[in-house]
């Protein structure tokens, strides 16, 4: 949800111009700062943004995407297999219209992945159907030292210009079959009957694949082994987020409903929430709306998707917790800006607040006091207590498993 300051709102950010009086309250009682989710070095991509948010060193121990979403999905990466995210694109013109082919849904997708499976796979190369245009690429002997553009940074770019590269000799074999694979889909997807609906009807179309963020099975420790902390859930619409979660050891929990967008059941994720708190000791409760709406430039809806946000998933969870025996600590943070300028991730840190409910009246073990910032953007919180933090930072102040030194 974190973005820039946008003329149409008088220089306000989205997040500055949507009505959010729960997070204004808890950053209020809380403490603030800013988090660099984005090690130097790297593409500002949701996997290296949520793995650093969890305190995961992704130099040694990311692994791409599509490994990723392939834990979420109960799906077993074979020995000697390449992991990648396949994109179902919509491609006009010899330009990539947009990452998601207009937000196709799962089952239209899902017959589209299986005919491709039927028509280009074999026991080299597997296809795996996931979430809307969210799936899964297997490639036996792949090597993952190739230059893969993600789709939603280039929407409106010849796609010949950002094809699969071997960043090595040895990855030429992979970079051409990948670049491969996207031509032939180009030929077989736009025939099929799922197309030529969505034609007829004025969509647009799943006319392409697009492989990217490929990798190997990775090694994480689980949360459990370094926080202070014995159970967790994860609560997410995105493959990718679950497939985390998987390699964080927490559960994942599906919520019907939950479509990734501002159409997404938020109150039913704030119940899933609520059910595996009392219970658990951890939940990494993920919302996608506000990063698509920003894909889109739509600067309407992202501040729809902020307030929604606040209305009917964070108010819930912060009123309802407030009722209980024990004190519930609560986190919220972007995991990367999303500009609606530019409609693709940014590398900026991220403003974050942490909230712990029984500081309000009375000092706790660690000394929690609340800090000077008012109000919860990207700018109030410069004057938050934590500065800017990077690397397990956040998530050792949000446990609380380490004194942290602030900035006064």
């Amino acid at each position: 949800m974190a973005d820039e300051p946008v003329p149409a709102l008088g220089g306000k950010t989205p997040l500055q111009a949507a009505f959010t009086p729960c997070m204004d309250a808890m950053a209020r009682a809380g403490r603030c700062g800013y988090l660099r989710t984005i090690p130097q070095g790297f593409s500002p991509g949701s996997e290296i943004a949520n793995m650093s948010l969890l305190g995961y060193d992704v130099r040694t121990q990311f692994e791409g995407r599509g490994s990723l979403e392939a834990a979420s999905m109960g799906i077993e990466i074979p020995a000697g297999f390449m992991a990648a995210r396949c994109n179902l694109i919509c491609e006009q013109n010899g330009r990539i219209k947009n990452h998601s082919a207009g937000h196709i849904t799962t089952s239209e997708a899902t017959e589209l992945m299986l005919f491709l499976q039927r028509e280009m796979g074999s026991g080299e190369v597997r296809f795996f159907p996931g979430v809307s245009y969210r799936h899964l690429l297997l490639v036996k002997g792949g090597d993952k030292r190739i230059d893969c553009t993600p789709p939603h940074d280039v929407a409106g770019t010849e796609c010949d210009k950002v094809m699969v590269k071997a960043l090595v000799p040895g990855a030429m074999g992979t970079a051409d079959l990948l670049n491969h694979l996207i031509l032939r889909s180009r030929e077989l997807l736009p025939g099929h009957p799922v197309n030529l609906k969505r034609k007829a009807e004025g969509k647009d179309l799943a006319n392409s694949i697009w492989p990217w963020s490929p990798g190997y099975r990775p090694v994480m420790k689980p949360l459990t082994a370094l926080y202070p902390i014995s159970s967790g859930s994860v609560i997410s619409a995105v493959d990718l987020i679950k497939g985390l979660g998987v390699y964080a050891g927490l559960e994942p929990v599906d919520v019907p409903g939950a479509t990734g967008l501002y159409t997404t059941n938020y109150e039913g994720k704030a119940r899933a929430a609520l059910d595996e708190l009392r219970r658990k000791d951890f939940v990494f409760l993920h919302v996608e709306a506000s990063d698509e709406a920003g894909h889109e430039g739509n600067v309407d809806l992202k501040i729809r998707t902020i307030e929604y946000l606040e209305h009917r998933l964070i108010r819930l969870i912060y009123e309802e917790t407030a009722k209980w025996d024990h004190e519930v600590t609560i986190a919220v943070l972007p995991d990367h800006p999303t500009y609606c300028r530019t409609r693709t991730h940014a590398a900026d840190p991220v403003p974050f607040l942490i909230y712990r409910p029984g500081n309000r009246n009375q000092k706790s073990s660690d000394d929690f006091e609340a800090d000077a910032v008012q109000v919860f953007d990207e700018f109030s919180v410069s004057e938050g207590a934590y500065g800017v933090l990077e690397g397990d930072g956040f998530i050792r102040a949000f446990f609380n498993q380490q004194p942290i030194i602030l900035n006064k």
